[in-house]
């Protein structure tokens, strides 16, 4: 998009200058005119129109959840002192540090300037805004409660924010100690079991079968490396051929949800999600059935989907809530007699939100103890791998002071 300068006076008789992305002079200046300045002069940038084309490739971070999470909360600032939203994006297009946000901000102006909503600019840039980020905001301009909308946004992103962070932290250590373990296996076959092979054939013992497993492995690792990572290559390639399938996405969101430790604790996550989100779009005054179709897409696990999908025609057909929670599957007693009791005094989207809260702790002292649940798994893999190793290297050796002693 085309860079302009301009020079132009505020109300109170002030000069100010500077840039801004903008279609055209007319465009430029219109946006001028919504942040109440008076323009005198606007010249474009040279070469300006050239560069913004190719500022994004394949290597241009995407739009950070942090960086949605400021956007909302700036924006739910801004439109609730009264600024117009024309006014409101524009100071944060110019503000903004991303550039995938930058450009998507800077149509999204040239769109309401041709006087469309923000919710259908923002539908037009549906990697950044999902389905729904965007209904929500749709909900908040046709109630004249579009402030509370962007907190609601806000909120609800803080959250997905937090429990990411939270994942990160207990997998850290976990994932950590698997790559010191490739580490001491690559290590290991490549420079240590080759010199005790070399010991071993001066000899010219029979070597017991945990010995020639290593010294397989160990000439596999050296000498057919190439098949080594082949074959990862093509396994890791398959794998996500088949996961990008329709029955490959199905098999593993439900294969996910049974993993042993991990596998409960994704499960509480995803139910979180589901009923914060269902929550936010019962308060935005949207349908039961639009929001289930919505917050389906929101948890972003397929097997689940389908299972809200299903919740959803069973109450187009005439079934309450409470029925056919119950009849998903998903929920505990607990929690079914919460959006029980909710749909009996019409608070469904407040209990909703208290369900949530409840997974949500549920989550945080699962995560907190995940590390000391994984904990012995890896100490076992160690002590594995520590007792392969002893087998395989230090009885021969015992065999072979045996042998010289008995001379």
């Amino acid at each position: 998009m085309p860079k302009f300068s301009y020079k132009g006076r505020e109300p109170g008789g002030e000069m100010r200058s500077g840039m801004l992305d903008a279609l055209d002079a007319n465009a430029a200046a219109k946006m001028l005119l919504a942040r109440s300045i008076t323009p005198i002069s606007i010249s474009e940038v040279a070469g300006s129109g050239e560069k913004s084309e190719v500022k994004v490739n394949f290597l241009t971070p995407q739009v950070s959840l942090d960086e949605l999470v400021i956007f909302s909360r700036q924006m739910y600032s801004l439109t609730h002192a009264g600024i117009p939203i024309l006014r409101a994006v524009s100071s944060l297009a110019e503000s903004s540090s991303s550039i995938r946000l930058k450009i998507a901000l800077s149509d999204i102006i040239s769109l309401l300037e041709r006087g469309r909503t923000l919710s259908s600019a923002m539908h037009q840039h549906s990697k950044i805004f999902d389905r729904l980020y965007v209904s929500v905001v749709h909900v908040g301009e046709n109630t004249g409660r579009l402030d509370e909308a962007f907190l609601q946004l806000a909120g609800y992103l803080e959250r997905e924010q937090e429990t990411r962070r939270q994942i990160k932290a207990a997998t850290r250590y976990p994932i950590f100690v698997v790559i010191a373990l490739i580490g001491a296996l690559i290590t290991m076959n490549v420079f240590v079991i080759p010199k005790f092979a070399d010991m071993f054939n001066k000899f010219g013992a029979e070597l017991p079968v945990m010995t020639r497993f290593l010294l397989g492995m160990s000439d596999f690792f050296i000498n057919q490396w190439y098949v080594l990572i082949g074959g990862t290559l093509a396994l890791v390639l398959g794998i996500r051929s088949y996961l990008n399938t329709p029955d490959g996405r199905l098999a593993w969101s439900r294969k996910k949800l049974r993993l042993p430790v991990i596998g409960k604790v994704l499960e509480r996550s995803l139910l979180a999600r589901f009923c914060r989100s269902f929550s936010m779009m019962l308060q935005a005054g949207l349908p039961l059935t639009t929001a289930l179709n919505l917050v389906a897409e929101a948890v972003g696990n397929r097997f689940m989907e389908l299972r809200i999908l299903d919740m959803r025609q069973s109450i187009e057909k005439g079934e309450n809530l409470s029925r056919v929670t119950q009849a998903s599957g998903l929920f505990t007693p607990m929690v079914l007699q919460m959006v029980n009791v909710g749909e009996e005094t019409g608070r469904v989207d407040e209990l909703l939100a208290e369900v949530a809260d409840f997974y949500e702790r549920e989550v945080d002292y699962d995560l907190n103890s995940l590390t000391a649940k994984i904990e012995p798994i890896l100490i076992g893999i160690v002590a594995g791998m520590v007792l392969v190793l002893a087998l395989g290297i230090f009885t021969p050796m015992w065999d072979m002071m045996s042998a010289i002693k008995g001379q």
